[in-house]
């Protein structure tokens, strides 16, 4: 079994329902267990600044899964939820990234571990740091550590 981190969004058709029903299949998918999540953010758009708030979490998983067929499996969940791939940082009901498999770094046409945009958002470590605030990030940071050098603003915790 490996660790792996996922991050979820959604900022439309109910995205705390979204996230709460990700966190569900994740929970479900074979040979993988769902260790930890971490709380809800309402966090301020990305990108096309022009749509709703997201709501981010991160789920901690332990899985036999390899990294590429997790893949598919987040995926097939981002699918069942309704999820359109139309314009890049749009809205969107669903949104699993790969954040982190433990022990393993892969850059190929489908796949880069750990995600590289990572570092840079804090929608996705400050949830992140819920769940493993000593994880090693590239650049030789903890997630605790980077969280520090990135602007909050805007972001809620949800109750």
């Amino acid at each position: 079994m490996t660790r792996a981190y996922v991050a979820l969004g959604s900022n439309l058709d109910d995205p705390s329902q979204q996230v709460r029903q990700a966190l569900e299949a994740l929970a479900s998918l074979a040979d993988t267990q769902l260790l930890q999540r971490s709380r809800f953010y309402l966090t301020p758009p990305w990108g096309i600044i022009e749509q709703p708030s997201f709501v981010n979490a991160v789920a901690e998983l332990d899985t036999a899964l390899a990294p590429h067929a997790l893949l598919d499996a987040l995926l097939d969940i981002e699918q069942r939820a309704g999820r359109v791939r139309g314009e890049r940082n749009g809205p969107r009901t669903l949104d699993l990234d790969l954040l982190h498999v433990e022990g393993v770094q892969i850059s190929d046409k489908r796949l880069t571990l750990p995600h590289p945009r990572m570092v840079e958002r804090a929608f996705v470590l400050l949830p992140l740091h819920d769940v493993a605030p000593d994880l090693a990030l590239p650049g030789n940071v903890t997630v605790a550590q980077r969280l520090q050098q990135l602007d909050l603003a805007g972001i809620e915790r949800l109750p």
